[in-house]
């Protein structure tokens, strides 16, 4: 029964060291070794390229020799030299073993090993001393320091090993100097006056060696021997190289600080005050109310610090060092006034204090978001373009956010698989739409700070115009010109607005956004592969112009490439089948899923429905199907089809045909698509002109009138058709 009471008292003992014990701090990079062997390998070391700042911070692990009877032990080498390394300090030492140069004599001859040291990054330390063991002996120490050779020497002397003073280094049986920090390379040479003849029978050797201060105390029977596999340490000094910009380069991360060694030869990070782990990782709060502290009572701890309080009844600073807590002996008024004054004071200075930490910590975390997002990148890039009316704009998260009422769902007028759209009034009146994406590849920054740039050049009336970005969220921002009469979509699917989209502007919306994808493959400055075409992605401004939108998805194409192999992403029931197929992004690609906005725009029917039967729920196989079999006529839109539109609808039809073919190289470019569009457009934009029968007979018989089936499925079904042989089409030049 005691002993079941003494093992639980234990357990519990072992609980609350455990609750109050501090989390072990994180030496290593997160996913990586700590550890070879007994060594412990804080970052920036690491046992692999990964794991390590750079390769001259690479540890390599190595099993040891060992007999049967024992099992193999790791060991840790510098890099992929025979450097063992014993202890790595955050504090910028590197404990390496000190290996013994020597020179023997006896009957058979003279025995001698010279040890050198050569270091590309890190440098001998002056916590180390200069040693030579022996009563007839000599050694020297070369070496090289910032460029300039360094040499010094110690010599020990004695008669006999009754003289020798054990634990002295002053000269007989050992002698030992300083030595200056910096070394990049040592060379320590043992030499002996007179071969050892006089003092053979007790010291054979001399032996020479650089040692950690304080780490070895002279014996005398080190001048019999040193055995070979005795270990003796030696300090090295590590630091980070400085870059060009400090500043941008600086291995120092959260919480923590660089500081200057004197020598110049680069820096060291630590963790602010109140702060500790590992500083090239990211430094935590110490708790110091877990801790030792110099409170007296209450203690609080801070973001970095602590505070002391009294108990109720007391007063002072409550620290040890300070004015302590002393009873009050105030009558209960001024106590009742005097707690008031110090509960506002306190919520005050709290309330404060939490405000100014929370700004920081807002400044730093803004600071981090812009740099990830790529802020440094596109600030250089557009520091070029200085005076450019074009050049994109660097919002701030408070400009948007003022913008929109801080992102108020009121504000929002629209979402889809790309992100969130925010309706927004910027300081100087002007309205924009904000676009919140869901996600950014973090390995494409790059290529999303070109296409910025690329897109807020490009000044064209059928597409909405990029004012610029926000890099200070997660998730960058895109801020566009706000358009106010929603997508083409909407128009087209809405009842309420569907007979509003008259046959006229649907045509000019088709040779409209046909121009703008023409310009984005062809005119812009780095061609552009939009890959989203659709309807949701056409916009319509008060005059119902088109404007084609969100670039999320685009591609930025080489001038010296035709096609992109990407990872296939776009709409379903818009997407380039042969796209899906074979993950080749081309400009015939967007060809295709225009040929699906032209199907919708005739038929009035979504890309996409799971709502009609099986075999009509792709719009585009549905389409040419019907177009196939000489039916187009039953599928398009009732209120857009009259007499004297149908053989413009058919020329439509025909195109979308032609643009939704399987392969392609047989679909037509998007400026061959805009320039018959444009005609057709301007068609509409003109009257026609009757001339006399004859003429007409000449240019048009009433069989080549009646002969509208192609060999494309396109034939006229409906009464008026007949009519054009008695009009022919007048010139009316070039442009709108």
């Amino acid at each position: 029964m005691v002993f079941l009471v003494r093992l639980l008292v234990a357990l519990v003992l072992v609980g609350v060291l455990l609750a109050v014990a501090p989390a072990t701090a994180q030496l290593a990079k997160p996913n990586c070794p700590d550890h070879c062997g007994n060594v412990s390998i804080p970052y920036p070391f690491g046992l692999n390229f990964d794991c390590s700042l750079n390769k001259d911070f690479l540890i390599t692990c190595k099993s040891s020799k060992t007999t049967d009877s024992t099992p193999p032990q790791k060991e840790a080498f510098l890099r992929d030299s025979n450097i063992k390394v014993i202890n790595i300090s955050m504090d910028g030492e590197l404990q390496i073993r000190s290996e013994v140069s020597r020179r023997c004599f006896s009957s058979g001859g003279e025995d001698w090993r010279t040890n050198w040291l050569r270091l590309s990054k890190f440098t001998v330390s002056s916590k180390n001393k200069f040693t030579v063991v022996g009563c007839d002996s000599y050694a020297y120490l070369l070496g090289s320091r910032a460029g300039l050779k360094y040499s010094a020497g110690c010599m020990s002397i004695c008669d006999s090993i009754k003289s020798v003073y054990n634990k002295s280094c002053a000269g007989s049986g050992c002698c030992q100097i300083e030595i200056p920090d910096g070394l990049s390379y040592t060379n320590v040479t043992a030499y002996s006056f007179d071969r050892h003849e006089k003092v053979q029978d007790f010291n054979p050797c001399t032996y020479a060696f650089v040692v950690e201060d304080g780490k070895f105390n002279f014996s005398s029977e080190y001048l019999e021997k040193i055995p070979q596999d005795k270990k003796f340490t030696m300090v090295l000094e590590w630091s980070i190289e400085k870059a060009g910009d400090h500043k941008l380069s600086s291995a120092c991360k959260d919480d923590a600080t660089s500081y200057n060694l004197d020598n110049d030869s680069g820096y060291r990070c630590k963790c602010k005050d109140g702060y500790e782990g590992n500083p090239y990782i990211g430094c935590r709060d110490i708790d110091e109310c877990a801790r030792q502290n110099n409170c007296s009572h209450k203690c609080t701890n801070t973001d970095g610090n602590y505070t002391c309080t009294c108990p109720k009844g007391y007063h002072g600073d409550g620290r040890k060092d300070g004015q302590r807590c002393t009873a009050s002996q105030f009558p209960l008024m001024k106590i009742i006034i005097g707690v008031g004054i110090g509960v506002i004071v306190l919520f005050v200075a709290t309330s404060w204090l939490y405000l100014v930490l929370k700004q920081r910590k807002l400044i730093k975390l803004r600071e981090k978001f812009f740099r990830e997002n790529g802020g440094f990148i596109l600030r250089q890039k557009l520091s070029g373009q200085q005076g450019n009316p074009d050049m994109a704009k660097i919002f701030t998260d408070e400009e948007l956010k003022k913008a929109t009422n801080n992102f108020d769902e009121s504000t929002v007028v629209g979402k889809g698989g790309f992100g969130t759209v925010y309706r927004g009034i910027l300081a100087d009146n002007r309205e924009v739409a904000i676009k919140k994406s869901i996600s950014v590849d973090q390995n494409q920054i790059e290529q999303f700070i070109n296409e910025v740039v690329v897109l807020s050049q490009i000044n064209h009336r059928n597409v909405v115009k990029l004012l610029g970005c926000c890099l200070e969220t997660p998730v960058p921002l895109l801020v566009y010109e706000f358009i106010s009469n929603g997508t083409v979509f909407d128009c087209m699917h809405n009842q309420r607005n569907a007979s509003a989209l008259s046959w006229e502007l649907r045509l000019r919306i088709a040779a409209e956004t046909a121009g703008a994808l023409s310009y984005l493959h062809s005119a812009a400055s780095v061609p552009i592969i939009h890959r989203d075409v659709k309807t949701t992605n056409m916009l319509l401004d008060a005059n119902y112009t088109a404007k084609l939108s969100d670039f999320g998805a685009s591609r930025l194409v080489p001038l010296d490439e035709t096609q992109l192999s990407t990872m296939v992403q776009g709409t379903l029931g818009y997407l380039d089948p042969e796209y899906l197929r074979t993950n080749q992004l081309t400009e015939k690609s967007d060809v295709y899923s225009f040929g699906v906005v032209l199907a919708e725009l005739l038929t009035g029917k979504k890309a996409l429905s799971f709502d009609r039967p099986e075999k009509e729920r792709s719009l585009a196989a549905h389409f040419l199907t019907r177009v196939e079999e000489g039916k187009l006529f039953e599928i398009l839109e009732r209120h857009i089809v009259n007499e004297g539109n149908e053989e413009q609808v058919m020329e439509v039809a025909r195109l979308a045909k032609r643009c939704l073919n399987l392969k392609g190289d047989e679909r037509p470019s998007m400026k061959e698509v805009a320039m018959e569009l444009e005609g057709l457009h301007m068609m509409n934009m003109h009257p026609w002109a009757v001339v006399n029968a004859e003429e007409t007979e000449y240019l048009l018989t009433r069989e080549e009138s009646n002969a509208f089936n192609n060999g494309d499925g396109l034939t006229a079904s409906s009464a008026g058709i007949d009519s054009m042989k008695d009009n022919l089409l007048v010139s009316v030049g070039g442009g709108r």
